[in-house]
Protein backbone atom coordinates (compact mmCIF):
# COMPACT_ATOMS: atom_id res chain seq x y z
CA UNK A 1 0.00 0.00 0.00
CA UNK A 2 1.28 3.29 -0.61
CA UNK A 3 2.69 5.41 1.73
CA UNK A 4 0.42 7.84 1.83
CA UNK A 5 -2.31 5.97 2.00
CA UNK A 6 -0.68 4.21 5.13
CA UNK A 7 -0.40 7.08 6.60
CA UNK A 8 -3.78 8.50 6.33
CA UNK A 9 -4.90 4.67 8.10
CA UNK A 10 -2.78 5.48 10.72
CA UNK A 11 -4.37 8.43 11.28
CA UNK A 12 -7.76 7.40 10.61
CA UNK A 13 -6.49 4.56 13.27
CA UNK A 14 -5.40 7.16 15.89
CA UNK A 15 -9.06 8.98 15.45
CA UNK A 16 -10.98 5.91 16.02
CA UNK A 17 -9.00 4.45 19.09
CA UNK A 18 -8.44 0.97 16.35
CA UNK A 19 -5.90 -0.99 14.14
CA UNK A 20 -4.87 0.31 11.00
CA UNK A 21 -6.79 -3.13 10.21
CA UNK A 22 -9.67 -2.23 11.78
CA UNK A 23 -10.06 0.81 9.97
CA UNK A 24 -9.67 -1.05 6.79
CA UNK A 25 -12.24 -3.75 7.75
CA UNK A 26 -14.67 -1.01 8.73
CA UNK A 27 -14.05 0.84 5.14
CA UNK A 28 -14.44 -2.69 3.43
CA UNK A 29 -17.87 -3.03 5.28
CA UNK A 30 -18.97 0.51 4.32
CA UNK A 31 -17.70 0.00 0.65
CA UNK A 32 -20.41 -4.01 0.82
CA UNK A 33 -23.17 -2.63 2.63
CA UNK A 34 -23.19 0.44 -0.02
CA UNK A 35 -23.44 -2.15 -2.78
CA UNK A 36 -26.03 -4.35 -1.69
CA UNK A 37 -27.86 -1.20 -0.91
CA UNK A 38 -27.27 0.30 -4.88
CA UNK A 39 -28.37 -3.17 -5.85
CA UNK A 40 -31.46 -3.17 -3.96
CA UNK A 41 -32.40 0.33 -4.69
CA UNK A 42 -32.03 -1.01 -8.10
CA UNK A 43 -33.81 -4.29 -7.60
CA UNK A 44 -37.25 -1.73 -6.19
CA UNK A 45 -37.45 0.49 -8.68
CA UNK A 46 -37.42 -2.53 -11.41
CA UNK A 47 -39.84 -3.76 -9.82
CA UNK A 48 -41.83 -0.83 -9.34
CA UNK A 49 -41.41 -0.44 -12.94
CA UNK A 50 -42.46 -4.02 -13.60
CA UNK A 51 -45.74 -4.01 -11.25
CA UNK A 52 -46.83 -0.48 -12.72
CA UNK A 53 -46.89 -2.35 -16.37
CA UNK A 54 -49.05 -5.18 -14.73
CA UNK A 55 -51.17 -2.60 -13.34
CA UNK A 56 -51.63 -0.70 -17.22
CA UNK A 57 -52.19 -3.97 -18.23
CA UNK A 58 -54.84 -4.63 -16.21
CA UNK A 59 -56.89 -1.39 -15.41
CA UNK A 60 -58.73 -1.82 -19.36
CA UNK A 61 -59.75 -5.66 -18.31
CA UNK A 62 -60.87 -4.11 -14.54
CA UNK A 63 -62.91 -1.72 -16.56
CA UNK A 64 -64.10 -4.14 -18.70
CA UNK A 65 -64.73 -6.92 -16.29
CA UNK A 66 -67.14 -3.89 -14.40
CA UNK A 67 -69.04 -3.24 -17.55
CA UNK A 68 -70.18 -6.51 -17.78
CA UNK A 69 -70.78 -7.29 -14.05
CA UNK A 70 -72.95 -4.44 -14.14
CA UNK A 71 -74.84 -5.29 -17.38
CA UNK A 72 -75.34 -9.03 -15.39
CA UNK A 73 -76.98 -7.13 -12.81
CA UNK A 74 -79.41 -5.01 -14.60
CA UNK A 75 -80.15 -8.81 -16.32
CA UNK A 76 -81.08 -10.01 -12.83
CA UNK A 77 -82.97 -7.27 -11.26
CA UNK A 78 -84.71 -7.10 -14.37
Amino acid sequence: MPTGLLAVADGLARKRATTRSGVIADLLEKEERARVEALMEQGYRDMAEEDRRLAEDAFPLAGEMMRKSARWGKRADG
